[in-house]
């Protein structure tokens, strides 16, 4: 029986998948898998391809209705819920009894805990104790772009799998038109020796016009991707849930912008570098760290529009020469 939830393109037939394949196909995958990787949407992907074949397994006759992993009744999820996207101990132990009970038309249960790394202190607890004893015929897959923010006992009882992101650019309208103004903007600072007052202005005009599109441009990617997204979704998700999984695709859209940005800005310096030029490397390495400082601010719930600002504001003092 053929999976209805194909592998990402990307990843079907790399070794990790291969792995994973041939274990279900042996009845031997572990009962527990961390899946981690750059694109919290990739791993998704996965979970879901795998949930399939454990639901359906080859060696059973096929059903007469066949349900998506995420409606499957033994199928079930954890997510973070709530603005501040926390992954509480009271919704752990609900999935932990929900491990707990035969499966209802598969011959397993699959669980899957999304952006495991957002359970508090007290989740992570209740849920190590699973681990420990998991319960029969059930499968667990936890997903994480952060493996390291798990605590130790968790990473030392599920076996490992890392996948690289599918996607290689965000397609967002207005991204590349934003890309390639904010590399003129550098090219008319680091060319322009004692700009006059026109200039100047011109410099700061665009600064804040890039600004001020970042933002539109965010915005319109959120909301395009979370109706798709939306639609995917079990229909009982609970609103706080469902605040959590908007706010989580904001802040993946945002982290894949911002990376994008130092990418361009690398991409804009490195031919000058070829070439040997001393003030390009102080200023590309200058910029770069003031943008992955300017990042890290934004994990303490700092405005995107106010990191973006002070990284350009930065890079405009940076790249600007002096005659």
């Amino acid at each position: 029986m053929t999976a209805a939830t194909p592998w990402p393109p990307a990843l079907a037939g790399t070794p990790a998948i291969a792995v994973i394949e041939q274990a279900i196909a042996r009845q031997r995958l572990s009962h527990s898998l961390l899946l981690h990787g750059d694109d919290h949407e990739t791993l998704v992907a996965i979970a879901y391809a795998i949930a399939d074949r454990l639901l359906y397994p080859a060696t059973l006759p096929a059903p007469a209705a066949r349900f998506a992993p995420e409606q499957h009744p033994d199928c079930f999820s954890l997510r973070p819920a709530g603005k501040m996207r926390q992954i509480s101990a009271d919704a752990t132990r609900q999935l932990v009894t929900q491990v707990q009970v035969s499966p209802a038309v598969a011959p397993r249960k699959v669980a899957i805990l999304h952006e495991v790394e957002r359970m508090n202190v007290t989740a992570a607890n209740v849920f190590l104790k699973t681990l420990e004893e998991p319960p029969a015929n059930t499968t667990l897959l936890l997903l994480t772009t952060k493996p390291y923010a798990l605590l130790p006992t968790i990473r030392s009882r599920v076996l490992h799998f890392r996948f690289p992101a599918t996607t290689t650019s965000v397609a967002a309208d207005g991204w590349p038109a934003w890309i390639e103004d904010y590399r003129g903007w550098l090219e008319r600072l680091s060319t322009g020796a004692n700009p006059d007052k026109a200039a100047a202005a011109d410099h700061i005009f665009t600064l804040y016009g890039l600004v001020a599109r970042f933002g539109v441009i965010l915005d319109t990617a959120t909301t395009e991707v979370w109706k798709r997204q939306k639609e995917k979704l079990p229909p009982d998700l609970a609103d706080d849930e469902q605040v959590a999984i908007e706010t989580g695709i904001a802040n993946g859209l945002r982290a894949r912008l911002f990376a994008e940005i130092e990418t361009a800005t690398r991409g804009f310096a490195l031919p000058r570098l070829l070439e040997g030029d001393e003030t390009v490397r102080r200023a590309l390495t200058a910029s770069i760290d003031q943008l992955e400082r300017d990042v890290r601010l934004l994990r303490l719930n700092l405005n995107e529009s106010a990191a973006l600002e002070d990284f350009l504001l930065s890079s405009l003092r940076l790249w600007s020469r002096k005659a």
